[in-house]
């Protein structure tokens, strides 16, 4: 079954072209005007990923992701920012909310499908590794690692204590506020360990460096 895609977009131009530019992708996709529409979609169909734009009426995309994001079962859910707003305060701003990525526009339809593609395929590879602890600990409850040993492969990586509470959070999907919020940090500061945290793992965002946690046996 083809993986769901939400787009919310205001403009019916930009919206129809993402829409069928995804469909011919092979991606099946749901559409709305307006994050308070989208909103609605996604408790109604529970989609794969949202893409969507910010500067929309009755609910921006900035309201939007925030209340998907608080959320426990949407927390990794990959969400792609498109917008005019690219002021490096805007993108923060963005990141903070917990989008994975910013893309500005104008953009080609080509690298929103490259992005769709790797973000999803991380993803799915999280989702499969969390779906394969939770039945390897249901079949045998005596375990103390959930994860076969050939599964799983040590890492030098070498973390603070500090960064080791924040990948720990990161991996239950809490946005760099609400970390920031139960740690009693700014999400500034949050911000620049997650950047260690990316440094220190080679990954490129939270997908991948949560994926690398799980695989190498960092999270505690």
């Amino acid at each position: 079954m083809p993986l769901l895609i939400l787009i919310a977009e205001d403009d019916p131009g930009t919206r129809l072209a993402i829409s069928d530019y995804l469909s011919l992708s092979g991606y099946s996709v749901i559409a709305a005007q307006n994050g308070q529409e989208a909103l609605k979609l996604v408790d109604e169909y529970q989609p794969h990923m949202i893409v969507t734009d910010i500067a929309m009426p009755l609910m921006d995309g900035y309201e939007f992701v925030k209340r998907v994001r608080q959320r426990p079962a949407l927390r990794l859910l990959p969400v792609v920012f498109l917008t005019a707003r690219t002021s490096t305060q805007e993108r923060i701003r963005g990141y903070q909310l917990g989008c994975d990525l910013y893309l500005p526009k104008p953009f080609e339809l080509d690298e929103l499908g490259a992005v769709v593609r790797n973000l999803l395929e991380r993803s799915q590879l999280i989702e499969s590794e969390w779906r394969s602890r939770v039945q390897i600990t249901e079949k045998y409850p005596a375990l103390e690692s959930p994860v076969a040993e050939s599964e799983v492969q040590d890492s030098d990586v070498s973390l603070t204590q500090r960064e080791q509470e924040v990948l720990n959070l990161i991996a239950t999907g809490l946005s760099n506020i609400q970390i920031g919020d139960h740690l009693h940090l700014s999400a500034r500061t949050i911000e620049k360990y997650v950047t260690s945290l990316l440094r220190k793992t080679e990954t490129n965002n939270r997908a991948e460096l949560v994926s690398f946690a799980m695989k190498h046996r960092l999270l505690s």
